[in-house]
């Protein structure tokens, strides 16, 4: 049952309309001593409260209210309507436990999808299952491990993939961010929809509302052709924004507005486009601590991160590492035809001792590198340590400049500088050298104004 709290009569009987013709079942209460009465009720799953009960705009009487309910039942999911709502408001509300923010006059269709988000997550998650038993329900065939850990992550995946939330997949470098996006894309109900990637790390400034929402011809120097952004290719489907965390503030502020209100406008265009998309956001720094910085919204925080799902790092969980390499020689016994591609126990053992700092990423690197130099097919800890020590990725060994000395963007851009110098210029391979796809690394060379010869590709 959801219970509508409003002291307009006609927002109330408009809500009960909308619900009840969904399938839910509904009770109202026009101010918070009949609220708070209501609240005994047990089968309430779900609260829509508005803010104010007076002529008084400020938010206050509903921000009250707002505490009394999650005092009295704080497992009880709160969207909060309002036709006053600010952004500073939201945050308020966020913070004191509120669910959702949602203005006035709603779209129908997004009110709709929050309650049923709300209330499908509501739901008490079953105990532990196994590996086989995940796989039975979901697709999750190119996620591999066994890790209780791992486990644990996929159930709430699988959990929570059928709704609408936003995630938020936090983790180290290399820990398969994008491969959890993709499940939660694979496993909704979106899947036959499209899955649009955008590193947000490789677009710059300038390029950001072009790339996001699309331009026109004409709209500014270079537009010589209209362009779909990558909001609208998403459209219905999932959009998966990794490295957040980079996102600088304006861009932030413009990101903020097409996932609060569904809609954007196109570059050089003033007609406002409303977009439906499940959004899943990446990163690996710390979006709390950049938040009390002041380099990352809280607002934009609030709004991304419904669910977070926290990968472990490979140290972490080292007996999922010798399932790793069977994966990886699996695949590599058939580009390089070599099918009795084997690794020894001792081999096996000395690789879940290693740090791996870089992760699954470092680990696949490691593997391949070791298969493309060793003469025989049972690959032993000598031809894994000697990969291993040729590294510059190895724990310790990594030579960076002082702290000071050089800025994140002067590293990034010397970096860029000397893989297109080692690769005589080819995008493609320098791309590969530096872990980028060759779309990014080419985003990165228009942000820096790096030249390049497309001839040379």
């Amino acid at each position: 049952m959801i219970l509508i709290i409003d002291d307009d009569v006609a927002v109330r009987a408009s809500l009960q309309l909308l619900l009840q013709g969904e399938g839910f079942a509904t009770c109202e209460a026009a101010d918070p001593d009949e609220a708070l009465r209501m609240l005994a009720e047990p089968a309430l799953a779900l609260v829509l409260l508005d803010l104010n009960f007076s002529i008084e705009t400020s938010g206050d009487e509903g921000m009250a209210l707002l505490e009394r309910i999650r005092a009295a039942r704080p497992g009880l999911p709160v969207i909060l309507v309002t036709g006053w709502g600010t952004i500073d408001l939201a945050v308020k509300g966020m913070k004191l436990g509120a669910s959702d923010f949602i203005n006035k006059p709603w779209e129908n269709s997004h009110l709709l999808q929050s309650v049923r988000t709300l209330i499908d997550l509501k739901a008490k998650p079953e105990a532990p299952i196994g590996r086989r038993e995940l796989d039975r329900r979901y697709q999750f065939g190119h996620i591999v491990g066994e890790d209780p850990q791992m486990l644990t992550l996929l159930e709430t995946v699988g959990r929570v993939a059928d709704t609408d939330a936003p995630v938020l997949i936090m983790g180290e470098s290399g820990t398969g961010k994008e491969l959890i996006a993709e499940a939660v894309h694979q496993n909704s109900r979106r899947r036959g929809k499209p899955f649009v990637k955008v590193n947000l790390g490789g677009i710059s400034t300038s390029l950001f509302e072009s790339e996001m929402f699309g331009h026109v011809r004409g709209s500014f120097t270079d537009a010589r052709f209209d362009r779909v952004g990558r909001f609208e290719t998403a459209h219905k489907g999932t959009i998966f924004l990794d490295e957040i965390g980079d996102l600088d503030a304006s861009s932030q502020v413009k990101l903020l507005r097409v996932l609060q209100d569904r809609t954007y406008e196109v570059l050089g265009s003033s007609r406002t486009r409303t977009v439906d998309v499940r959004v899943v956001c990446a990163t690996n720094r710390n979006l709390e601590e950049m938040v009390a910085r002041g380099t990352f919204r809280e607002d934009l925080l609030y709004r991304i991160n419904l669910i977070t799902l926290r990968l472990p790092a490979l140290r972490e969980r080292p007996k999922d590492i010798p399932l790793l390499v069977d994966f990886f020689l699996g695949n590599l016994k058939e580009i390089y035809g070599r099918p009795g591609l084997s690794v020894t126990r001792e081999a096996a053992r000395w690789l879940q001792g290693l740090p791996l700092p870089g992760n699954i990423r470092q680990l696949k690197n490691l593997v391949e590198r070791t298969v493309l130099v060793s003469r025989g097919d049972a690959l032993d800890v000598a031809d894994f340590k000697s990969q291993y020590d040729a590294s510059p990725v190895k724990s310790g060994t990594v030579q960076l400049p002082g702290v000071g000395t050089l800025t994140l963007e002067e590293v990034e851009v010397e970096m860029i500088r000397r893989a297109l110098a080692f690769h005589k210029g080819r995008i493609a391979k320098a791309a590969v050298a530096l872990g980028l796809t060759r779309s990014a690394l080419y985003r990165r060379l228009e942000k820096y104004n790096l030249p390049y010869d497309e001839a040379a590709d």
